[in-house]
């Protein structure tokens, strides 16, 4: 499918919105326009691409150019942005999460019920080659029905420098959770197939931002000052997510722990079970068998690691441009899921006890079926 008639603004032209723009122009789009609040951020997107750039995201969308909005801002700001492009007849695609808070997340999903345009939301870890290999895999039945997931997005020292947006709750609605967390909690859901979740137990903690003696070997935030902005936000979160039918989540993030780094789903089936990197191109299957004696079984798939997963997500997205077809995959009503139990992972925390999860109607039907009888 060819991709050379739409045209692509880009709303937030950090590291994201540039990479977001790179992939859509290496996939036959065209990119028209981008906008962004910073000057210096506007005159470089400009340049590079040749294209006339806005202080203001509604002049972007008003530009007939463009006939699809890419959405890389702060959390906070994802909804006005997308709101205004759907009402205008753009597609739109909007980085995770959906939004910051779950109150605004539900505005923009209402928007998307009623805009005669498609969104589609920036989950691109479920289009890697590990994730394709894994969802193939259960789809033919290899691990039975699945049980369990452990997922994790743990970094030894990584927490964004204090005074980026990171850090700030009211733009970005959390922080170690609702920045990397969000990754291992989508892909656990969405290799379950999206099942309904009923309760939620969790706490989250702010650890590190305080200390002004805080080690960040790898300089990852950028001449650490823990007294140079705001720090209000979680910096670590366990939580435990029980579905109506059954099965369950464990699930671990952290920007900075003493503890070695990892980003791994565990997924468990009554018949067989897998590892993967969340992101990778790998994929571990962890079998039994009887046959001579009892024995185990690992089989180690390497998959194609010219696979990216923001390239194929955009590649998906740019389809459903296309062809005016709602998504498959990547769907509001799954992100309002996802935000619904980052919620009450949250509310979980400030309570100190568990929490129900209330899922709305219009969330009642999951896109995503690949459980084995």
């Amino acid at each position: 499918m060819k991709f050379d008639n739409i045209g692509v603004g880009v709303v937030g032209l950090g590291g994201m919105g540039q990479l977001h723009a790179n992939s859509m122009h290496d996939l036959g789009a065209s990119v028209v326009a981008g906008a962004d609040v910073s000057p210096p951020q506007r005159e470089r997107f400009g340049r590079e691409f040749g294209v006339p750039t806005y202080e203001d995201h509604d002049d972007l969308v008003a530009d007939e150019h463009v006939d699809a909005v890419v959405v890389t801002t702060p959390n906070r700001f994802h909804e006005p942005i997308a709101v205004a492009a759907l009402e205008a007849g753009r597609d739109v695609l909007v980085e995770k999460p959906l939004a910051h808070t779950l109150e605004s997340a539900e505005r923009i999903a209402a928007a998307a019920r009623k805009a005669d345009a498609e969104c589609m939301v920036g989950f691109h870890n479920r289009h890697t080659a590990g994730t394709t290999m894994l969802t193939e895999q259960h789809a033919r039945g290899r691990f039975g029905p699945l049980t369990h997931v452990e997922a994790n997005y743990v970094r030894r020292r990584g927490i964004p420098g204090p005074g980026s947006w990171f850090t700030n709750a009211d733009l970005a609605g959390g922080g170690a959770l609702i920045d990397i967390g969000v990754h291992a909690l989508d892909l656990s859901l969405y290799v379950l197939g999206f099942p309904e979740v009923v309760e939620v137990s969790a706490t989250t903690r702010s650890t590190f931002g305080g200390e002004e003696s805080y080690a960040d070997p790898d300089g990852f935030g950028e001449n650490w000052s823990a007294d140079s902005g705001t720090y209000d936000v979680d910096d670590s979160v366990s939580a435990f997510i029980r579905c109506a039918d059954g099965r369950t989540i464990s699930l671990e993030a952290a920007w900075a722990t003493n503890r070695e780094p990892s980003s791994e789903l565990h997924v468990r089936g009554t018949q067989a079970g897998a590892r993967m990197e969340i992101g990778g191109t790998d994929l571990s299957i962890l079998e039994t068998g009887t046959v001579g004696c009892d024995h185990y079984a690992d089989t180690d798939l390497t998959g194609d690691a010219s696979i990216t997963g923001y390239k194929q997500q955009d590649r998906e997205f740019l389809a459903c441009v296309a062809s005016g077809h709602e998504p498959a995959t990547n769907t509001v009503g799954e992100a309002l899921t996802v935000q619904r139990v980052i919620d009450a992972i949250y509310r979980s925390s400030e309570t100190g006890r568990a929490v129900e999860v209330e899922r709305r109607e219009h969330e009642a039907a999951p896109t995503i079926r690949r459980e084995s009888s």
